[in-house]
């Protein structure tokens, strides 16, 4: 009779043995699913966020601020009023040849109509002087056969008018050469004062260009320092609110229904007819005193807050299960 309790005592003990086990593989990961998901580590991500965003913004906005300090700098209203000096300066030259080209280009139309007078009159002079050594050559024919007297009066008048022709031809081409000049110097002068003016233009331009690209750079940056101390203000509230006592302090939670709790072995149990399989009531006392000080523990566990109990402290919980059990069964060997 002994040897069957001892038996029966044995396998609820290797049962408890069991459910330790079960417990101390369980409660780990419980433990650590319990730790990331519970209020207070998502606050202090929550915290830890906040805190790295502020200070990147922060550094965004001193890096707003350095960029706006330089481009100050540079469109400072000195080096802007230098630049206006400069624009206007090359203003003035600019219109200033600009007024002189369209002076000089007004007097083209008119040297352009002498000097196609003046290649008229030697085209007319070339006529004149080719006309008369036609007829000098006709009458010098006929004086072959002993020319009239007449005759050679008229070839001497010929030959006189052909050198008036002549002169009167060359200095129609003097003229004409002048004329020309006269027109190709005007059209240089013009073709000058034109340049100059562009000349001048892209200087205005260019330094219009700079002003204006200084002038736009402090814009930009200075909306970029707005944006920046704008998103640092954003930041720091978020920041802020973040510590505030009313998120940092967690709300007092109680465990879910599904949480990990030592699960008490079940004992095996026989034939209610035979009353065969009955543990003794040592036995009993045994386990019910396990359970009922792993239910106190695990109730002030959940007491405390905390979403899952530690691995250490459920396998505290078995460990003092076994020993109790231990106990049952040394005594059931000493009373053989």
């Amino acid at each position: 009779m002994n040897d069957i309790l001892a038996r029966r005592a044995r396998r609820a003990t290797v049962g408890i043995a069991l459910s330790a086990a079960l417990v101390a593989g369980i409660a780990p990961v419980t433990a650590i699913a319990a730790e990331t998901s519970s209020p207070t580590g998502a606050v202090a991500l929550q915290t830890e966020d906040a805190a790295a965003a502020k200070e990147k913004a922060y550094a965004a906005m001193q890096e707003a601020l350095k960029n706006l300090e330089a481009a100050k700098d540079a469109a400072s209203p000195e080096k802007i009023a230098r630049f206006n000096d400069d624009i206007a300066r090359f203003q003035e030259l600019h219109d200033k040849m600009a007024a002189q080209a369209t002076e000089l280009r007004e007097s083209l139309p008119t040297m352009q109509a002498d000097v196609d007078a003046a290649q008229a009159k030697y085209d007319e002079a070339i006529n004149r002087v080719s006309e008369l050594q036609a007829e000098l050559k006709a009458l010098e024919a006929l004086g072959d056969e002993e020319p009239s007297i007449t005759i050679k009066e008229h070839i001497k008048q010929l030959r006189s008018e052909i050198m008036a022709a002549k002169a009167q031809e060359d200095s129609c081409e003097t003229e004409l050469r002048e004329r020309r000049d006269g027109l190709k110097k005007q059209e240089r002068r013009v073709n000058d004062c034109e340049l100059a003016a562009e000349k001048y233009k892209a200087h205005i331009d260019q330094f219009i260009a700079w002003r204006d690209a200084l002038l736009d750079n402090l814009k930009k940056a200075q909306t970029a320092y707005d944006d920046a101390c704008k998103a640092y203000e954003e930041a720091k509230a978020a920041a802020d609110k973040a510590t505030s006592p009313e998120i940092t302090q967690p709300t007092e939670t109680t465990p879910p229904s599904n949480s990990a709790q030592p699960a008490e072995a079940t004992q095996p149990t026989g034939s209610s007819a035979t009353g065969k399989n009955t543990p003794p009531s040592s036995i009993k006392q045994a386990n019910s005193s396990s359970g009922k000080q792993a239910d106190t523990t695990a109730g002030k566990l959940a007491n405390t807050g905390d979403a899952a109990p530690s691995a250490i402290v459920l396998a505290g919980i078995a460990a003092a299960g076994l020993g109790i059990t231990a106990t049952g069964v040394r005594r059931l060997k000493n009373s053989k």
